[in-house]
């Protein structure tokens, strides 16, 4: 097991003796085509429990290794959303503001935050993450391959290397690191990316840009924020880009102008309406 894997007992799998069950794959829904190679599809594949890789407010991150008995394999982040009494949803109604589902009953559960309601803000919450994500891959933007959803956990490409370590955020980089202006130029390319798309990250800092060698990686992404048809949608915006502009120019990139990206940014997003 990595050594920064945490060991944690978890509902999907038997016990520590047994942490393996078989490959989700033939009953969750499918990232985008074509699928990558290094995706493991064989339905006798077994997915194996590795450790606990992130905790969030919403859910958790586990490493999973997906791997056919005596064959080839694949190494796999499971965003798993947690049971309503211990979630804490404390930004839904800014972030999802333009996201409708049709049924009045479903709307106002929300709304109440009944332990129905938050359920269904978690599979909203997963769905656009997932949605977002696969959008985003076809696009060529920088974040991770969406592997499969099934309910509301995500399995996501895994960014780090092949012993399970994963690579470092970008709020680890010391000052005077030479990569700085460039790192700069891709989280730009990055965010342009989803403008073009009518998106904005909606939680973007150093801490969920990940760096894996000289390559910028965005993830977390279920409170993605529609730029225009959401009414709070430039704000998110302009503190997205404020919040990497500071950062950016911290380290050293003169380049990083927040007025200037978000001028930028929004011209991009302005084009698909």
């Amino acid at each position: 097991m990595p050594e920064h894997a945490e060991r944690v007992a978890n509902p999907y799998y038997a016990g520590e003796s047994d942490r393996s069950r078989y490959s989700s794959w033939d009953t969750a829904t499918h990232g985008p085509a074509p699928i990558p190679d290094w995706v493991v599809t064989e339905l006798r594949a077994r997915d194996t429990e590795l450790g606990l890789l992130k905790t969030g407010k919403e859910a958790d991150v586990h490493l999973v290794r997906r791997a056919v008995p005596g064959g080839r394999e694949c190494l796999l982040a499971a965003k798993r959303y947690r049971p309503p009494q211990h979630r804490a949803f404390h930004r839904d109604a800014g972030y999802t503001e333009g996201r409708r589902v049709r049924r009045s009953r479903e709307t106002r559960a929300m709304a109440r935050r009944s332990d129905f309601g938050r359920e269904l803000l978690a599979g909203q919450w997963a769905i656009a993450e997932f949605a977002a994500l696969s959008t985003l891959w076809l696009a060529g933007a920088p974040v991770p391959y969406p592997v499969q959803l099934s309910g509301t956990e995500l399995m996501l490409e895994f960014i780090g290397d092949a012993d399970g370590a994963a690579a470092p955020r970008l709020a680890q980089l010391r000052t005077g690191d030479p990569r700085v202006p460039d790192l700069f130029e891709q989280c730009r390319a990055a965010m342009v990316a989803l403008a073009s798309n009518g998106y904005t990250h909606g939680d973007l800092s150093a801490y969920n840009l990940l760096v894996r060698g000289d390559r910028l990686v965005m993830i977390d992404l279920p409170q993605i924020v529609d730029v225009v048809s959401n009414p709070q949608g430039p704000d998110y915006l302009l503190r997205d880009c404020a919040n990497v502009c500071r950062w950016f120019r911290s380290r050293g990139a003169a380049a990083a102008d927040d007025e200037q990206l978000f001028g930028d940014l929004m011209s991009e997003a302005a084009r698909l309406y």
